[in-house]
């Protein structure tokens, strides 16, 4: 029973797909970019600014992207020796046995399906906004949840309506789709640098440290999960042209962009306006209304939107091709793995899934959901750390086109960086988590190991 359960697949192999390869290095850091920044850079940096770190803010950032770049690295190697689609799902097959591989993939459908459903809301409250700025208001039923006295919160349901259709249309035309709103975003934070270059006031930076080493520290678990996002690239590995080399380059890439972003941001943020006056909604585009550049803060929340859209279409994506390579492998039901052939992409899932994610966005009171989504990819990131570690005992032989230095000091470094955030989550976090966590074990039993593709592989060859 015990060796049943943690069976793992060879390093080498690798299961036949339809999924069409069309993916380069400048796609993926597209896509990298497109999922770690969105309304963080525009609000996170303001209140952990104003409540944590003061201007030093900006050495918040540098410690947080450290620690990310921990598990950015492990997931690079990873991603360049074992592969698929499942992300850290795939990698804990090969290194860990079934059993955990499906609990780390139910933990990745938890974060990716409830993180597209958060920030589709976010983005719903933007729009509105955005809308109420040009005198178009919409109702407060169709804004709201039935929990909270509304209907439906009905931006929120038609953008992942939309990005399903999106999806559903190719992964190139998704990766083209990404990519002009990136450049929208990337115009947005380019204008704010250089209007707040030219109305920095140094006194600002004064005092420097207000909340002191230890309020920077907090600033970094903080701003830590602004992040979130690049391992959606992972999943990408069978959708990408000469994955051993551009997964790894799309990974470490946009991690480096989005830091030195954030660096920058935070930085003339702090100059332009005191850190006491940044704990509020918008501290970006309040900061710039201050200095009376009306416009500027305007586009500012355009780019806001944008952002959003960008996170939402990546996790979305990142959602799909784990419950592709889960379905594929026979522990969700086989109709999820079905491929168009005109556009190559999972189109029933795809579908199925938005059309859940749609529904909790519109209907259910998820916008405080977000430590799940927190403590969902820590424990992924604690996975790929200590998967790094074990497939280099387990499968020495393994050829690793991108490796790891310091091995296992970096990896080592990743799990307890990643493991200290996750006890530091409030006790309802962990209550749910365990919950969800229960939920797939018995979904396993029930389901997973008796349709297992492995298992009866495994059983066939003993018969013969």
């Amino acid at each position: 029973m015990f060796r049943k359960l943690f069976r793992t697949k060879p390093a080498h192999s690798s299961s036949h797909t339809d999924l069409h390869r069309c993916l380069n290095a400048f796609d993926l850091t597209l896509m990298g970019i497109g999922a770690i920044i969105g309304a963080g850079v525009f609000v996170l940096t303001g209140i952990a600014a104003a409540t944590k770190g003061g201007p030093a803010i900006v050495v918040s950032y540098v410690i947080a992207g450290f620690a990310a770049m921990f598990a950015a690295l492990a997931y690079a190697e990873l991603a360049s020796s074992i592969g698929g689609c499942g992300s850290a799902y795939s990698y804990a097959y090969t290194g860990f046995g079934e059993f955990l591989a499906w609990v780390i993939g139910w933990i990745l459908i938890l974060e990716y399906a409830i993180a597209s459903s958060t920030i589709s809301i976010g983005w719903s409250g933007y729009v509105a906004n955005f809308l109420q700025a040009m005198n178009i208001h919409i109702p407060e039923y169709l804004l709201k949840n039935p929990f909270e006295g509304g209907f439906i919160n009905l931006p929120a349901f038609l953008i992942i309506c939309t990005l399903a259709i999106v999806l559903s249309l190719g992964t190139k035309q998704s990766s083209r789709f990404n990519a002009i709103i990136v450049f929208i975003k990337l115009f947005t934070i380019a204008l704010f640098i250089a209007v707040a270059a030219v109305n920095v006031n140094p006194a600002n930076w004064h005092p420097f440290m207000p909340f002191g080493f230890s309020g920077v520290v907090s600033g970094a678990a903080l701003v830590f999960f602004a992040y979130i996002g690049f391992d959606a690239l992972s999943t990408a590995v069978e959708e990408t042209i000469e994955p051993q080399r551009n997964i790894p380059i799309g990974i470490i890439a946009s991690l480096l962009i989005c830091t030195a972003v954030y660096i920058v941001v935070s930085a003339l943020l702090t100059g332009i306006a005191h850190y006491t006056t940044l704990n509020v909604e918008s501290p970006v585009a309040n900061a710039l209304l201050q200095l009376g550049h009306n416009k500027v803060a305007g586009w500012i929340a355009a780019g806001a939107i944008a952002g959003l859209t960008t996170t939402v279409l990546v996790m979305y994506y990142g959602l799909t091709r784990i419950c592709f390579a889960i379905s594929r492998d026979g522990l969700l039901p086989a109709f999820f793995a079905k491929i168009n052939r005109r556009t190559h992409t999972p189109v029933p899932l795809i579908l199925t899934s938005g059309l859940v994610m749609a529904l909790i966005a519109g209907f259910t009171p998820i916008d405080q959901g977000a430590k799940l989504v927190n403590i969902g990819t820590l424990a992924a990131f604690v996975f790929v750390c200590a998967g790094v570690i074990a497939a280099r005992i387990t499968h020495p032989e393994l050829h690793r086109p991108f490796k790891l230095p310091l091995n296992p000091l970096i990896p080592g470094l990743g799990v307890l960086f990643c493991g200290y955030l996750m006890l530091n989550l409030p006790a309802i976090t962990w209550i749910s988590f365990l919950i969800w966590t229960a939920i797939g074990v018995v979904i396993y039993f029930c389901y997973g190991q008796r349709n297992s593709v492995l298992g009866k592989e495994i059983v066939n060859s003993s018969q013969t």
